[in-house]
């Protein structure tokens, strides 16, 4: 298939600018690329900027609540582990209402791929502060700046056991399309940051431009190197950004744990059939 064949007919409303455009074929282009079908992918999405892509992809898609995507991708990889998920997130939606149900995806090394649509604002609602904001952040909700420091979403996934890190930015569309197709091949949880631009509240495109930078000869299976490279920006300054893989690992997956040995067990039509039947 065409990359364009993943694109739906649905009327567009991101704002001109938005990275979430770079992002949506971005991801078109590569499951073209690694030759999945539609009928095999699903886009999973909470609440937010981000979560329209899930009308904009012509793939299976599920509208969570807020910061539900994650539990709901989850279900959906036990219930068919043949499908590919993806799920979807904004900064807010994942860091904030959500952040518990990101650490225990990246511990259990749950098999889907999450993609931070991190724009360190909240757009939707017109420009409200999230956990990524910089300290003094002037929004809607903190006309005076903000009073507290962003966090680090990429060292709490280090610390949390995700086996798959990686940071892209929304200008750079050939290192976001190596790292997604990375991340979908991955077996396990992979966790992929993107930093992009909000055109209405928050355009840094500036700042990143400046100090995004792809790590030389980085392994990505050291540990202690992937920290190192986490922690080099605190998401507080204007210090380097290194994009790219930065931490995978190998690992048993929490479905193949769940599943082992119950294969021949589970007659999903049947399931299926008698759930749809009680309705």
């Amino acid at each position: 298939m065409k990359g364009a064949e993943y694109i739906s007919d649905a009327q567009n409303t991101w704002c001109p600018g938005c990275g979430n455009f770079v992002i949506q074929h971005t991801i078109k282009d590569v499951l073209a690329e690694c030759g999945l079908l539609p009928e095999k992918v699903v886009m999973v999405s909470g609440i937010g900027c981000h979560a329209k892509i899930a009308d904009y992809m012509q793939t299976n898609s599920f509208y969570s609540i807020h910061g539900r995507g994650i539990p709901v991708a989850t279900g959906i990889h036990l219930g068919n582990p043949e499908l590919t998920v993806i799920c979807s997130a904004g900064d807010g939606d994942a860091y904030a209402e959500g952040l518990d149900h990101l650490i225990f995806a990246a511990k259990r090394n749950v098999d889907i791929t999450v993609i931070i649509h991190d724009n360190r604002v909240y757009g939707l609602t017109t420009g409200q502060y999230t956990p990524t904001s910089p300290l003094g952040f002037a929004g809607k909700s903190t006309p005076e700046g903000t009073y507290e420091d962003p966090f680090n979403p990429l060292d709490l996934m280090l610390a949390s056991g995700a086996t798959f890190i990686a940071r892209s930015y929304s200008r750079d569309k050939k290192g976001m399309a190596g790292v997604l197709k990375r991340a979908i091949q991955h077996k396990g949880f992979s966790f992929v940051e993107v930093l992009q631009v909000c055109a209405s509240f928050y355009d840094a495109h500036a700042c990143y431009d400046e100090h995004v930078y792809t790590p030389e000869g980085h392994d990505p299976s050291n540990r202690d190197s992937a920290e190192r490279l986490i922690r080099e920006w605190n998401y507080a300054g204007e210090g380097a950004i290194p994009l790219g893989v930065l931490y995978e690992r190998d690992a048993p997956t929490f479905g193949e744990r769940v599943l082992a040995g119950k294969e021949g067990e589970i007659d999903r039509t049947r399931i299926i059939e008698r759930a749809i039947g009680k309705r």
